[in-house]
């Protein structure tokens, strides 16, 4: 690297989106806890998804990154967890049938605390407060005690991130995931759907040959990639104190590697080149996620990606778009000649929530057919300049919310305060991830029928 790097080095670099924290003493205690205690992932698992997502960037896979637009603790439990894997996993059981080929599992959960703001404060009629910024810096409710930042809000992310991965662990490792069970993934919702039977034929087409691999000696008892499936966590890198308080070197390569997630990504708010948050992040070797906006130039991207993989490791760096349907077309294409004129192994994957919100009935939310037109977009822009279109990452839970307006059951703005219950930006739900689903599946289809088309002729 052309400069010296340790964990702390982004300290001496200009930073933003970062809390106002009254007591400093406080907080440098709780980031000396933090150092003590176990990493919550490990290089090992970081390295094995940086393996799967080079098979994304080379044209051989397909990124599914999803979940929760912050984490609450409010509503952290076991039953949360389980329907959102549960819906996560029709998705990519969904999307490896219509791709034909590996679909990556990427979450964003198990440390999604912080949230960049657009500004530091909110009002609420003569009363203005410092923003809320997710429940690992303050608290959501109006009042002025909880919106001041509390370092121990750290330890009880820590905790909480500790006791997803546990039950995440289990569920991925522990038979969860067997495909023999695909039928007893469906939430009891989506059993009522307009997807259900869309989703039977589809288990049914998989039930059919599980059955046939067992008459010919082939079960999940003698093959555990039947019964086991890889699972990661992500997040954003936003609170750099704790980052760099999970941040450990790796006894096997002695690389530094972030223990706080397998995949971290830097926001668009905080994608400055001489900034502390890329300082950060070019220094230690996880999978490392860009969130690309309308305000990307090219010659800034290209600067960003040789900062964080100077290196041009394919899976190193995944390019997350969050254009908005209206502005995907203007902005996109150039960014994609520029990165493959120069040759620069990425993931491209496609983010339709971020610029496709809008204000409702006094209710954030995104109208379905946005988010839609966004992916559409997104696949034809790649096809057009023969580039793959390799993920997409959505904020979705596994809970019958109503925060999205859309989809195959039309919610309106007036279902909007059924079942609101965000703590940030809203999310699809399960209902809607699946529809999600399909509908992409049906595109990479198409997209596999075009090239053997080409290929024939």
């Amino acid at each position: 690297m052309a400069q010296t790097w340790t964990p702390n080095s982004w300290r001496q670099k200009p930073i933003q989106q970062v809390p106002d924290y009254p007591d400093l003493t406080a907080l440098e205690a709780v980031e000396g806890r933090l150092a003590k205690f176990p990493p919550l992932v490990f290089a090992g698992e970081a390295r094995r998804l940086k393996s799967a997502l080079a098979n994304v960037a080379e044209g051989r896979g397909f990124l599914l990154q999803g979940g929760d637009c912050a984490e609450s603790f409010a509503e952290h439990g076991a039953d949360t967890i389980r329907d959102f894997f549960r819906a996560f996993l029709q998705m990519a059981v969904v999307l490896t049938f219509g791709a034909q080929q590996p679909v990556v599992k990427v979450g964003r959960i198990a440390g999604q605390f912080a949230k960049p703001r657009s500004s530091g404060v909110e009002k609420q009629g003569d009363v203005t407060l410092p923003s809320y910024r997710g429940d690992i810096i303050n608290g959501i409710e109006f009042t002025e005690q909880a919106r001041v930042p509390n370092p121990e809000r750290q330890i009880m992310a820590y905790r909480q991130s500790a006791a997803t991965l546990n039950l995440l662990r289990a569920f991925a490792m522990g038979g969860y995931a067997n495909l023999e069970n695909v039928h007893q993934w469906m939430l009891g919702f989506v059993k009522d759907s307009p997807q259900a039977e869309s989703y039977r034929k589809l288990a049914d087409r998989i039930s059919e040959t599980m059955d046939f691999m067992k008459a010919i000696g082939i079960t999940s008892e003698n093959h555990p990639s039947l019964r086991e499936t890889d699972f990661f966590t992500s997040h954003e890198a936003l609170l750099l104190g704790f980052e760099q308080a999970l941040t450990r070197v790796d006894s096997t390569s002695g690389d530094w590697y972030a223990t706080s997630g397998h995949m971290i990504w830097i926001g668009d708010r905080t994608r400055q080149p001489d900034h502390a948050h890329v300082e950060y992040c070019r220094g230690i070797k996880n999978p490392l996620g860009l969130k690309c906006g309308p305000s990307l130039t090219a010659d800034g991207l290209l600067e960003l990606i040789d900062l964080l993989n100077p290196a041009n490791e394919a899976g190193r760096l995944t390019l997350i778009c969050r254009f908005g349907h209206d502005k995907v077309a203007e902005h996109l294409p150039r960014l994609i000649r520029a990165v493959e004129r120069e040759g620069k192994k990425v993931v491209w994957s496609c983010d339709p929530m971020h610029g496709n919100t809008i204000t409702l009935n006094n209710y954030k939310t995104r109208p379905f057919e946005r988010i839609l037109s966004e992916v559409e977009s997104f696949f034809q822009i790649h096809r057009a300049e023969g580039s793959h279109p390799g993920g997409i990452h959505i904020e979705m839970t596994g809970n019958d919310v109503t925060e999205c307006t859309g989809g195959a059951r039309a919610l309106s703005g007036d279902d909007l305060a059924d079942r609101y219950h965000t703590h940030c930006d809203p999310r699809l739900n399960a209902d809607q991830a699946l529809e999600l689903a399909f509908l992409l599946a049906e595109r990479m289809k198409g997209g596999r029928d075009e090239k053997k088309m080409v290929v024939n002729a």
